[in-house]
């Protein structure tokens, strides 16, 4: 069940002629190096009934390139059963660890408030740094928790608000809590909101498969992605999701097992053999770590 069901998000949502004006284009593409939040005003979210195939067919019929890619996969389905500050909360504990690692570290810190329903401000503020080191939450990232229950506690945020705001308001409220960037707004909106038409210009995932898609010579930049993606309003967050599948399409397959113990290496060619095995380990490393959105944030199909 959906947690949006009664909350009002009808309040929200906006005609999808008014999603799908084009803003003019700045004449210098460097203008800012700075990720720019370019983002449109919410529509129906991507949960609910029929959306996700209106987004298909949208995108079918803009982009036959991209109908490749959907060919491939099967669709999509965006649902998140957590609130706004759950998920922001669920967010920052994720950030810049290991799936496994932020997973463990998750399961302690319900553990250490008595389950998802106590995922409350005033219970996150009642933990003292201290609580939240000992389940492996570093200092800083406590600091984050803190402040982002704290400006839900003085009323500057709020479930509610958070759900009826328009994307660039959201997106310049979000990001003046401590630990939450342009990146975890994109990744929040897309999968937590599941609003329809977030581009995430400079997450390397969707970089690189907007690479592949159309055969460029290199990974464009985040300033270039406005332009590339423009087709796919105003679904662009579903043109990321399948960018992020294209992309680990393309990782390359597991290396063969390596034996327990030091090999015994007697000839040159048994010692490249055992480096092109640590560097395709390497490679499937660095493909999972830019696909880890896929599996940090819930409600992703």
């Amino acid at each position: 069940m959906d947690w949006r069901a009664g909350d009002g998000v009808a309040a929200a949502a906006s005609t999808r002629s008014s999603r799908s004006k084009k803003p003019p284009h700045s004449s210098d593409p460097n203008q800012s190096k700075k990720p720019r939040l370019t983002l449109s005003v919410p529509g129906r979210p991507l949960s609910a009934d029929g959306e996700v195939a209106a987004a298909i067919q949208h995108l079918r019929a803009a982009d036959p390139a991209l109908a490749t890619v959907i060919d491939a996969h099967d669709p999509p389905a965006f649902q998140c059963p957590h609130r706004p500050f759950h998920s922001l909360v669920r967010s920052i504990l994720y950030q810049q660890l290991a799936f496994k690692a932020a997973a463990s570290v998750y399961s302690r810190f319900l553990s250490l408030l008595g389950g998802e329903h106590n995922v409350l401000p005033e219970a996150v503020l009642a933990l003292t740094t201290q609580d939240l080191r000992q389940i492996g939450v570093s200092p800083r990232k406590a600091s984050y928790l803190h402040d982002l229950a704290r400006k839900y506690a003085s009323g500057i945020l709020s479930d509610a608000a958070v759900v009826n705001m328009d994307d660039r308001s959201l997106a310049a409220m979000l990001t003046m809590v401590k630990g939450i960037g342009a990146w975890s707004v994109h990744m929040f909106m897309i999968f937590s909101l599941n609003r329809p038409d977030v581009l995430p210009a400079a997450d390397l995932g969707v970089r690189k498969g907007v690479q592949h898609l159309y055969g460029l010579d290199a990974v464009p930049r985040p300033s270039q992605m406005e332009k590339l993606c423009e087709q796919w309003r105003p679904y662009r967050s579903v043109g990321a999701w399948y960018m992020w599948r294209l992309i680990e399409s393309k990782a390359p397959p597991p290396p063969p097992a390596i034996p327990v113990g030091p090999p015994a290496l007697t000839e040159h060619g048994d010692e490249l053999m055992l480096q092109q095995q640590q560097h395709q380990q390497q490679q499937q490393q660095s493909v999972i770590q830019m696909i880890d959105p896929l599996q940090m944030l819930p409600g992703m199909g």
